[in-house]
């Protein structure tokens, strides 16, 4: 890690994080709003493993000063030493450094505070609560927890997307964003309760905007009681 990365840079620096070049190699629009972008791996998975959801930060350029934001691996093969990242776009610096990725480009990561935790026992039932931007992670979680069925509160349209729910196995409920994460909030807090107490061995994943998270992580465990180590939880933007 340079010292062009600033406090946070030196934060990360100082908790032992690890820190790779990842070079572009190709470039795909999935749709108008989603890019695909392929990379090498730097030499990363012999460093630090690889595991579901693993997510690594990357740094932008941002009016001269550093930026860092969080995005997942996608079908990362160490073998090949390559890997992939996907970018629900918008505006910002992140989204414009991918919608202008070619062959070549680099990019600096940081690898510090990614984890996963297979729940014991193996879930019966798997309740994800995601959007565009997490659909990476939500993917690799039901990669990872394929023995269990799951519901799934979407917000947002799949239409497009490269979303891996099966619709033997997974109930996807596509919800539209409406009054700042709102209705979505609503929508699980309708089902979710009558969900629950049919599963003797639930998890709970929720990664929508920050905001909308930390509501639901709370209801979940303080109103309808599912134990921490039964739910994960992490805000991936933040609404403006």
């Amino acid at each position: 890690m340079g010292q062009g990365h600033g406090w946070e840079g030196a934060v990360l620096k100082l908790l032992r994080a690890k820190d790779f070049v990842l070079t572009v190699t190709g470039a795909e629009d999935v749709t108008e709003h989603y890019r695909r972008v392929h990379l090498t791996d730097g030499g990363m998975p012999a460093v630090t493993g690889v595991h579901p959801t693993m997510w690594i930060r990357l740094w932008f350029g941002n009016a001269g000063k550093p930026h860092q934001r969080a995005y997942t691996l996608v079908d990362p093969d160490p073998a090949a030493g390559t890997l992939t990242l996907e970018f629900a776009l918008h505006e910002g610096c992140a989204s414009d450094w991918a919608r202008a990725a070619k062959p070549g480009d680099t990019i600096e990561a940081t690898v510090h505070g990614t984890g996963f935790q297979r729940p014991q026992p193996d879930p019966t039932h798997v309740f994800a609560i995601g959007d565009p931007a997490s659909l990476p992670a939500l993917n690799s979680l039901l990669d990872a927890l394929d023995s269990a069925p799951a519901t799934i509160w979407f917000e947002g349209a799949v239409d497009g997307l490269p979303c891996r729910a099966d619709a033997t196995r997974h109930d996807l409920r596509q919800v539209p964003r409406r009054d700042s994460g709102a209705h979505l909030i609503t929508e699980v807090k309708a089902d979710l309760p009558a969900l629950l107490a049919a599963t003797p061995d639930p998890y709970v994943w929720i990664a929508c905007d920050t905001a909308t998270t930390r509501t639901l992580s709370s209801y979940v465990r303080k109103e309808l009681g599912v134990p921490k180590q039964r739910t994960h939880a992490l805000g991936y933007w933040r609404a403006s």
